[in-house]
C-alpha cells in the first residue's frame, strides 16, 4: 500500500479486475528495469496447486473463500477506535508527562500511528473494512485516509492497478521496488532521505501543487481541510505547535522510514509474474515487527496478493492453508524483516 502520494496515485485508472492474470516473466524487461533480484529459486516454488481447498493460483475454493471473506464489522469498528485512541493518546500522554524523553518517544510513536491510519485506509480501499459501502468509504476517507494525507479514491484506483499486475507496466510504485538488491550505501541514503524529511517534503509539495490541478484539486482540498480541522483542534486546546511537532513532522520523517521499510519488504527485488510467490515476499511475523512495521496483519502480504478479497483478520488463516498445501515453503520465507533488509542491501560496492 505504498503509493500515497497524490501526484502518483491519481494517474492510473481503476482496472478491470477480470482482465486476466499478470503476464509471464520477461527476462529482457527484468534486466532493463532491475527486477527479479530477490525472487526465490525455482526449487523453492513447488507446483502443488490446485488442491481440494485451493485453486491453481492459491485462492480458496468457493466454500472456504466464503468463510474467509466474512467482514467482522464490530471488530473492525473497534480497530478504528483503537487507532484514534492510540494516536491522540500518545499526544495526550506526552503533554501530561512533559519530559524531553516523553516528547521524543511520542514523536517516534506518532510515525507508527500513521502506519495504523494508512493500513486501515488500505483495508477500506479494498472495501473490506465494513460491509456497508457507505460506512466503509466514509470512514476510510474522512477518519483514516485524509488525516494521514492519503488521497483515498486516487489511492484505490492505483492500488487496484498494483494488484492486477504487480510490477507490470501500470505499477504505480515500480521505482520503489526495482533495482534490489542495492548497496549498503544506497540503502543508507534512501533511509536518510526519509528520516530527515526530504521524501516527506516531496509528498507534501505534491499535495500543495495539486491544488492548482483542476482534476486533483477537490481531493487535495479535502485533505488540506482535514489538516486545518486538526490544527484548529490543537489550537483550541492551547497547543497549536503540537500539530507541527507531533502530527506533520512525524508524518514527514518517521512514517516515511517505516513506509519504505515495509514496502520494500513486500515487493522489493521481486518481478512481474503470474505466480504471486515471485511478486511478493513472505516474512515470518514476530510481535516487534507487527507493532512497528506491519500492524493489522499486513505482514501476511503474500496471502493478501493471492486473494485481495480476504479481510486482514483472515489473512493468517489463508496463509496457513497455503503452507499446509506446500505452496509456501520455508526456503521461500524470510525468517524476519532484518534478514530481508540485509538481502535488499547485499549488492557489493564496486570501485
Amino acid at each position: 500500500m505504498a503509493s500515497t502520494d497524490l501526484s502518483r496515485a491519481a494517474s492510473p485508472a481503476e482496472p478491470d479486475r477480470a482482465a486476466g492474470a499478470p503476464k509471464a516473466r520477461d527476462p529482457e524487461r527484468e534486466a532493463a528495469l532491475g527486477l527479479g533480484g530477490l525472487v526465490p529459486p525455482a526449487e523453492a516454488l513447488p507446483d502443488v496447486l490446485p488442491t481440494d481447498r485451493l485453486l491453481a493460483g492459491g485462492k480458496p475454493v468457493p466454500e472456504l473463500r466464503a468463510e474467509l471473506r466474512r467482514i467482522p464489522n464490530a471488530r473492525n469498528a473497534l480497530s478504528v477506535v483503537s487507532v484514534l485512541v492510540q494516536a491522540f493518546g500518545v499526544i495526550a500522554l506526552a503533554v501530561w508527562i512533559d519530559h524531553p524523553l516523553a516528547w521524543v518517544a511520542a514523536f517516534v510513536l506518532m510515525g507508527r500511528s500513521f502506519a495504523l491510519f494508512a493500513i486501515l485506509a488500505h483495508e477500506a480501499a479494498h472495501r473490506l473494512l465494513f460491509s456497508k459501502r457507505w460506512a466503509n468509504d466514509f470512514i476510510g476517507r474522512w477518519v483514516l485516509a485524509y488525516p494521514a494525507f492519503v488521497p483515498f479514491d486516487a489511492y484505490r484506483r492505483s492500488h487496484f492497478a498494483h494488484h492486477r499486475d504487480e510490477l507490470g507496466p501500470d505499477e504505480p510504485d515500480l521505482a520503489l521496488y526495482a533495482r534490489y538488491p542495492i548497496t549498503r550505501d544506497s540503502w543508507r541514503r534512501k533511509l536518510t532521505r526519509d528520516a530527515v524529511g526530504i521524501s516527506g517534503w516531496k509528498n507534501l509539495k505534491g499535495l500543495l501543487l495539486a491544488v492548482r490541478s483542476p482534476t486533483a484539486r477537490p481531493v487535495a482540498l479535502r485533505i488540506l481541510g482535514t489538516q486545518a480541522v486538526l490544527l484548529a483542534g490543537f489550537t483550541l486546546a492551547g497547543r497549536p505547535e503540537l500539530y507541527l511537532f507531533l502530527w506533520l513532522a512525524p508524518w514527514m520523517t518517521v512514517w516515511r522510514v517505516l513506509n519504505r521499510l515495509r514496502a520494500v519488504a513486500e515487493h522489493g527485488g521481486m518481478t512481474r509474474s503470474p505466480d504471486r510467490r515471485e511478486t511478493t515476499h513472505h516474512v515470518d511475523q514476530h510481535w516487534p515487527a507487527r507493532f512497528w512495521i506491519a500492524p493489522f496483519n499486513t505482514g501476511w502480504h503474500l496471502a493478501h496478493h493471492v486473494d485481495m478479497g480476504v479481510p486482514f483478520r483472515h489473512l493468517p488463516a489463508l496463509h496457513d492453508e497455503l503452507v499446509a498445501a506446500g505452496w509456501v515453503t520455508p526456503e521461500a520465507t524470510h525468517p524476519d524483516y532484518l534478514a530481508l533488509w540485509r538481502a535488499c542491501a547485499s549488492r557489493p560496492t564496486t570501485s
